[in-house]
């Protein structure tokens, strides 16, 4: 297929604002993720938000003051639809001419490389986030090597949201391409004035805090993947030897993709001393009622939920995977634990129960680890960097 010239790109960027794209598969990703950067983008670019439609999709363009176009994307393997997908990404970046087509997660990243590149945009940027294919094996894991290398292959900037993502790129060989991180990591930084223990979040706070009941709080989806049926498994063991504990989970079930066992799923709902809580839009308030924050997962990019929780003062328990060990620093602002090890974490957890200096002093040091290294303004900062100096080369 022809192209657009790259002195079409270049004679658009020298009359007018540069245009960048930014994609992900869903939409929810572009409304969690990159809150605020988007608005950011738009005082120096004109942007386009892409993902799959859904109410989120509307919330963006609100919220960011943004275009937005929603395409159909399958998060899972499904080769018609995302031929369907490829094909409109074509058309929609030859009507478009973006400078800048910057995409997140997976599908995403894939087709909008392989559709940018037959476009000839100049400039192809995909962030890595969590990668799936080093905790696969099989024809699974040699499939998601391959849609991954094709990936780097059409990008011409490869951003790992963080090191151990870096790492595990150079580990399976994927591309022998140079690997940039952007700022410390992660793809959004941090809004330290919102996750903040302010009188409004303490007031609303006050609704589900429990005095003098220590509390464990786990935010995200519930699924085996995160770790959920280890966390319940040790809970309900912790809560028969200290009475005066709970457990709130903040999230939904993602029954069709990755569900926890039924007897997990049956604790969480009849369980008298865990709490669900289900989706909610603002988790400050949760955040700001627990006294420690759990999240045994399988394997991440960079979490979010871990910089939110330690913004809000949480001492964390993580497990030893990307990112979770990245944020937190083992005996400083938390304690790190091998992954789906439910004996492991029930002991951590009986430790914090029954060492109130410990979690003190853990806590003490959270917010600090993170207004160091993770201040939004300093992220976006860099970023903006980032698509600066890429535009620059294109008139060298």
């Amino acid at each position: 297929m022809g192209g657009v010239s790259l002195l079409s790109f270049t004679t658009q960027t020298i009359c007018m604002k540069p245009k960048v794209i930014r994609i992900s598969t869903v939409p929810l990703s572009l409304h969690l993720l990159l809150q605020g950067q988007l608005k950011m983008l738009a005082e120096t670019y004109e942007v386009l938000a892409v993902s799959s439609s859904g109410e989120e999709l509307h919330k963006v363009a609100e919220r960011e003051g943004v275009r937005t176009c929603a395409i159909p994307m399958e998060r899972h393997i499904a080769p018609l639809k995302d031929l369907i997908a490829l094909i409109r990404l074509i058309i929609l970046f030859r009507k478009e001419k973006p400078q800048i087509v910057h995409s997140l997660t997976p599908k995403a990243g894939l087709l909008a490389m392989m559709a940018a590149r037959i476009c000839r945009v100049p400039i192809r940027i995909h962030t890595f986030t969590g990668l799936v294919f080093p905790s696969t094996t099989g024809w699974k894991q040699q499939l998601l090597i391959a849609t991954d290398k094709l990936t780097c292959a059409c990008a011409t900037y490869l951003n790992p949201e963080g090191k151990g993502v870096r790492r595990d790129l150079e580990r399976f060989h994927i591309t022998s391409r140079a690997l940039h991180l952007i700022g410390n990591g992660n793809i959004n930084g941090i809004d330290l004035a919102y996750f903040d223990r302010t009188p409004e979040v303490m007031r609303q706070a006050e609704i589900y805090r429990r005095n003098p009941c220590f509390t464990f709080c786990f935010v995200g989806r519930l699924v085996r993947d995160k770790g959920i049926n280890e966390l319940v498994s040790a809970f309900v063991r912790l809560q028969q030897e200290f009475t005066n504990c709970r457990l709130c989970l903040v999230g939904d079930f993602e029954a069709e993709l990755d569900p926890v066992t039924p007897e997990t799923a049956e604790h969480i709902h009849k369980h008298p001393a865990i709490k669900f809580m289900g989706w909610q839009e603002d988790i400050r308030p949760f955040l700001a009622a627990a006294d420690a924050f759990v999240f045994p997962s399988y394997r991440e990019g960079f979490p979010n939920v871990i910089l939110q929780a330690g913004a809000m003062g949480l001492p964390c328990i993580v497990t030893n995977i990307n990112g979770c060990n990245e944020i937190i620093e083992n005996g400083k602002n938390g304690i790190i634990i091998p992954p789906h090890d439910s004996e492991y974490l029930y002991r951590t957890m009986c430790g914090f129960l029954s060492s109130p200096r410990l979690v003190e002093q853990l806590a003490s040091a959270a917010r600090p680890q993170i207004v160091q290294k993770y201040d939004r303004r300093t992220l976006w900062e860099a970023l903006r960097k980032v698509y600066q100096e890429q535009i620059s080369n294109l008139t060298k």
